[in-house]
């Protein structure tokens, strides 16, 4: 009774993950829209409509009141954009703490329904990892009268950013990425999480050796991310500025619980060895 009680609350705890892991994503990408918004507004052509705005509001001594409609409408989308930005971090913040909940459960469960739920959250992660913007990135210059012109803003993603490389011929890196940051990871958890379903299975000793094979690279997708992440922030323009999103804590939170769940999976079977 008592470890059905402990999985369903492991169970309930991964649900909880998920909602947060969906709801960062969801504000991470509405953030990404809202930003693309403000950024479409700081153009050459818009800021220049802006400063006639404003010039012909001081002609007519205030009585024309489109610049400062302009100039609250503005601030209000960046309330906006800051609001979304807070809400993504905030569920990423619930995300973590759920996760070390998650994590305290190996001393009230089996090792291998410790292991099992550990791949399932390393899928996840690796998951919302992938798919969610890891870095924002835009080129700025400053224009007399016009004031900060953005002149370019891209948010990079994991998988945009294969296929873009994969695009434009750069066939090592984006190879590299796809091999270090999505099959191997992929592989590996899902090794791990075939051999503690059917742990008893004789075709579970050649995944093993598999998953060791595979446990040598754990290290290899942490590099291969921070080279990553210097490759997108060289700065091309006058002024580049980078912004990390919330996508790369998911895939740093994909790593730490591999590493974990390796771990787990190598105690799993040496008890089951012994036993």
């Amino acid at each position: 009774m008592k470890n059905i009680l402990f999985t369903f609350i492991t169970l309930l705890l991964f649900g909880i993950m998920g909602f947060f892991a969906l709801k960062a994503y969801d504000n991470a990408k509405s953030y990404e829209e809202m930003t693309q918004l403000i950024v479409e507004k700081h153009n050459v052509t818009q800021l220049s409509k802006n400063q006639l705005k404003k010039f012909a509001d001081t002609l007519t001594l205030g009585f024309y009141d489109g610049y400062e409609e302009l100039q609250k409408e503005e601030q209000k989308s960046q309330e906006v954009q800051t609001f979304f930005r807070d809400r993504a971090k905030q569920y990423t913040l619930y995300f973590m703490i759920t996760l070390l909940i998650v994590l305290f459960l190996y001393f009230m469960i089996s090792i291998r329904t410790f292991t099992i739920i550990l791949s399932f959250v390393a899928l996840l992660s690796l998951f919302i990892g992938l798919i969610t913007p890891i870095m924002m990135m835009s080129i700025h210059k400053e224009v007399e009268y016009l004031g900060d012109v953005i002149l370019m803003m891209e948010s990079k993603g994991v998988l945009g950013s294969i296929s873009k490389l994969f695009d434009s011929g750069d066939f090592i890196v984006a190879g590299a990425l796809l091999l270090f940051s999505i099959l191997l990871p992929l592989l590996k958890t899902l090794s791990m999480l075939f051999v503690a379903i059917f742990m008893e299975s004789r075709f579970a000793h050649t995944i093993v050796h598999f998953f060791k094979i595979l446990g040598k690279w754990s290290m290899a997708d942490v590099f291969v991310v921070s080279t990553f992440l210097v490759y997108l922030s060289a700065g091309k323009g006058e002024m580049s500025r980078a912004e990390v999103q919330v996508g790369i804590y998911f895939f740093l939170a994909y790593v730490i619980v591999s590493m974990l769940a390796s771990l787990s999976a190598d105690k799993m079977l040496q008890e089951n060895k012994n036993a």
